[in-house]
């Protein structure tokens, strides 16, 4: 890896630190502890520092703090349709059993889990679809939760249900609901970075197959 000084005013370890340990906090949410909104407008600042398609900046965040409203809302979550059932925990590679161990997990507790973020985005279409354009920022989002101590993970299954949950949140025609993030104090902090393959065997140079 080539040296370089990094841009100035950025601290590079810890930089790579909050990239490299940020996860898909679900299991260790505490859900004993409140959240106020005030810090999540705090980091929806940071995240909306983000780009976005032609610098529209269509989008909208919900932030979900009413217990009637969590409720239901985690209700939907609870209840997809019967074909969106995910498979048996026992058939899965020891790796995918994690993950949906820990995603069961978090639709047993979602109603416990004391705020919540739905982003939406105005309908713009464009090669590459709506949502593309607001993930960057999702992902922001996520970055500065995790910096102030909060966790949360991206999760899409209540989208089975968007009509009755854009009914329950007010969602207007024209925008649509591009995912749900649970949002929660972590419990310890441990993260540290996943195992993942080597970049060289995931990277193509110039051309499919050709290696960097």
């Amino acid at each position: 890896m080539n040296e370089h000084p990094g841009a100035p005013g950025l601290d590079l370890g810890t930089v790579d630190a909050l990239l490299t340990t940020t996860r898909a906090v679900r299991k260790r949410l505490d859900l004993n502890r409140p959240v106020a909104a005030e810090v999540i407008l705090e980091c929806l600042r940071l995240a909306i520092q983000a780009p976005t398609g032609s610098n529209t900046q269509g989008w909208r965040w919900i932030v979900v703090t009413d217990p009637e409203v969590r409720t239901s809302l985690a209700r939907l979550y609870q209840n997809p349709p019967t074909a969106a059932a995910p498979p048996k925990v026992d058939e899965l590679p020891e790796q995918q059993r994690r993950v949906m161990s820990s995603a069961l997990y978090l639709t047993a507790h979602m109603h416990e889990v004391p705020a919540m973020v739905v982003p939406c985005i105005a309908e713009g279409g464009g090669a590459a679809g709506w949502a593309p354009s607001i993930y960057p920022a999702v992902w922001s989002l996520m970055l500065a939760l995790r910096s102030r101590g909060l966790g949360s993970c991206m999760t899409t299954v209540h989208l089975y249900r968007k009509e009755e949950a854009a009914e329950l949140l007010g969602v207007p025609s024209g925008f649509v609901q591009t995912c749900l993030l649970p949002v929660a104090y972590y419990t310890g902090d441990t993260f540290k970075p996943a195992k993942r393959f080597p970049v060289e065997d995931v990277t193509f140079l110039n051309h499919w197959g050709q290696r960097p």
